[in-house]
């Protein structure tokens, strides 16, 4: 099984670069169900209050998706997800503090070896104002209020995580390559995946 996933910030476009690769490789396709998530809008209202729970349930969605669904296509060549189940750990690190940080690590260290690493990681790298600009133009009333330093947080603890990693990583400039406007770039992608052979990073210039 080749497990293919993206990663980026917030409004980074992970889900539109996942559902290109989808189709191109005729590939099953594993979306984040953040939608169903009832504490993330109250989360952003509320973070204190808000973020253990968020992300406990992040952490039990997560991880019956992706079991599940792996499991489901283990014979696939390829499948392509939007996110790492890392994912739920980074984001702890930002909003959780002290003990509360500890009770959510704990349950991340029991069941993420359940979990397989991804062969490949695809990050996307975007500037601050580019995803403040895309987090406006998708609409989605409870990320109006994301601030330019949480998303600063973010970014810094995605560079330290593909930083630390031994994952095949490939980065792609999000100012330089925008996928739906240059479609010819798609190909050269998926030539260069074909050509990233070590557990390196790489980053994609075409």
């Amino acid at each position: 099984m080749r497990y293919i996933t993206i990663e980026g910030n917030i409004g980074a476009g992970k889900s539109t670069l996942a559902k290109l690769l989808s189709a191109a490789y005729k590939a099953p396709l594993i979306l984040e169900e953040f939608a169903d998530n009832s504490f993330l809008p109250l989360f952003y209202n509320s973070p204190e209050r808000y973020a253990l729970p968020l992300e406990l349930s992040f952490l039990a969605d997560r991880y019956k998706q992706l079991k599940y669904q792996l499991d489901l296509y283990r014979t696939e060549p390829i499948i392509v997800a939007d996110y790492v189940f890392p994912k739920s750990s980074l984001f702890a690190g930002i909003n959780l503090q002290g003990a509360e940080y500890d009770l959510f690590a704990s349950y991340f260290d029991i069941i993420s070896p359940n979990i397989p690493q991804p062969d490949l990681l695809v990050f996307l790298d975007a500037p601050i104002d580019a995803l403040l600009k895309n987090i406006k133009e998708r609409g989605r009333e409870y990320e109006q209020n994301i601030q330019p330093k949480y998303l600063e947080q973010v970014q810094e603890i995605y560079r330290q995580y593909i930083s630390a990693s031994s994952l095949k990583t490939i980065i792609i400039d999000r100012t330089a390559v925008d996928f739906l406007k240059y479609p010819e770039y798609l190909p050269e992608l998926l030539q260069f995946i074909n050509n990233c052979k070590e557990n390196e990073i790489y980053r994609f210039a075409p």
